[in-house]
């Protein structure tokens, strides 16, 4: 019963923010034949208009207008904002915690982790040369005045390798003070969890306190997307179009577009072949019998729900054994979020670009790494790994009004890319059962290739 009532709220906030991006299309173009009608922005009454429902209140001085739709937008994005350390610090340190947990077999851990963590770097080298090439091809490329683009420095202006150092705060306080100092963060949290894992019992009352904090967290997202999510789209929308034109809707279906297809690609490259090179199996038989775990993912759009079948096709079919699958589809159904980093890669270079910011080779190692360390803690919320985007994005800098705009595209429109992504991601996991099953010598051979 809690099961099919938690998959009804997903299917209704999926719908509510359908409908709202599909309003806020109608409107922000009715806007758009309005303005022209009146005779333009220099219009009296459009510029009533536009005080009213559109101005950008940090742009004037005194009351000059309202900008409704701009204050509904900021006030959404800067909710976001609010979560993003303790979300960042919460949910990587716990993920660490819980995978490396000596108590959970051990070897069969660290092998899954090595296994994982290679799926993860070359989905995001390879999604992110994808990226790059349609970068190149100008199909993020978005025309705006250039008096709206906002310069964001990259990091080209320093040696890169003072990120490395930058990387370990000398103050964690002042880390978490900034959401601009995420990469620190992400360290902080990644020696927390390691350092909880070598205490043991020791460090049982910190980790429910750090488990308790990532439910408030999480709570707190949940309310944001759920409640507030859908109005805030169609109004970040409306006013996009109505104060920049259509100019965002072309870069946007090619996003879309080029995550399905780099998503689908890498389902039937890095997989196959990754079991091809590591156990010697024709990839084949893997490859057809899995196919079924990747379509009942992308119709229900949740690792939770193909679990069970993940679990039966690995056993029953893929000759997998029972207690190794027990530990590796789980922990997979957690950390195991090459789907989304894939996705990352694509949705960075996108925002950046139709933002204005030039977007480099060493800019993608870093959204890459933020990205790898991001997904593995991705909580279990609705279009988790989208609203992750926006912590990759404050760890790049990316946090101009342009920016703002392109992620909330990105986060309107992401319902039909995440049925790729979430392919991607659950077999990954059957995938890793495989390879971590044959080098523990648990695999029957016969039943895989029957």
């Amino acid at each position: 019963m809690g099961k099919a009532k938690t998959e009804k709220k997903k299917s209704s906030i999926i719908k509510r923010m359908i409908l709202a991006v599909i309003f806020g299309f109608i409107c922000g173009i009715l806007a758009i034949i309005i303005r022209d009608q009146l005779g333009g922005v220099d219009s009296k009454v459009w510029k009533v208009i536009d005080a009213i429902l559109f101005q950008d209140i940090s742009k004037t001085t005194g009351f000059q207008g309202i900008g409704l739709f701009y204050i509904i937008g900021q006030l959404f994005m800067r909710g976001l904002q609010m979560a993003i350390v303790p979300l960042v610090l919460t949910s990587l340190s716990l993920a660490l915690c819980s995978l490396a947990d000596p108590k959970k077999l051990g070897r069969i851990a660290g092998k899954t982790f090595i296994t994982y963590l290679c799926f993860y770097v070359i989905a995001a080298a390879l999604s992110g040369a994808a990226a790059y090439a349609v970068m190149k091809s100008g199909g993020f490329n978005v025309s705006l005045p250039s008096s709206e683009v906002t310069e964001i420095s990259t990091m080209e202006g320093y040696n890169p390798l003072q990120t490395i150092v930058n990387a370990v705060p000398s103050n964690i306080f002042a880390a978490f003070s900034s959401n601009n100092s995420i990469l620190s963060v992400v360290v902080v949290a990644i020696i927390l969890g390691l350092c909880m894992t070598f205490m043991g019992e020791k460090a049982e009352p910190l980790k429910k306190v750090i488990d308790n904090l990532n439910e408030v967290v999480q709570m707190w997202l949940n309310f944001l997307i759920n409640k507030i999510a859908p109005t805030a789209i169609f109004c970040m929308i409306t006013r996009a179009l109505a104060v920049y034109g259509t100019e965002y809707i072309r870069p946007t279906l090619v996003w879309m577009v080029t995550t399905i297809v780099v998503s689908l690609a890498l389902v039937f490259t890095i997989y196959p072949i990754g079991i091809f090179l590591t156990t010697r199996l024709n990839p084949i038989p893997f490859v057809k019998k899995a196919f079924k775990i990747g379509l009942f993912a992308a119709a229900t759009n949740s690792s939770a729900a193909t679990l069970p079948l993940n679990t039966k096709t690995c056993t029953e079919e893929l000759g997998c054994s029972e207690d190794i699958s027990s530990f590796i589809l789980p922990t997979g159904m957690t950390i195991n979020m090459n789907g989304t980093t894939a996705m990352h890669m694509i949705a960075i270079t996108f925002i950046a670009t139709a933002a204005g910011v030039k977007v480099t080779p060493a800019m993608l190692v870093m959204a890459a790494f933020l990205s790898i360390c991001t997904a593995m803690g991705t909580p279990a919320i609705p279009i988790a790994g989208t609203t992750m985007v926006y912590v990759v994005m404050m760890g790049l800098g990316l946090n101009s009004e342009l920016c703002m705009i392109g992620y909330s595209l990105v986060l309107a429109m992401n319902y039909l890319p995440g049925m790729a992504v979430i392919t991607l991601n659950v077999i990954g996991d059957a995938a890793t059962n495989v390879i971590i099953n044959f080098k523990e010598g648990a695999l029957d051979k016969e039943k895989y290739n029957s």
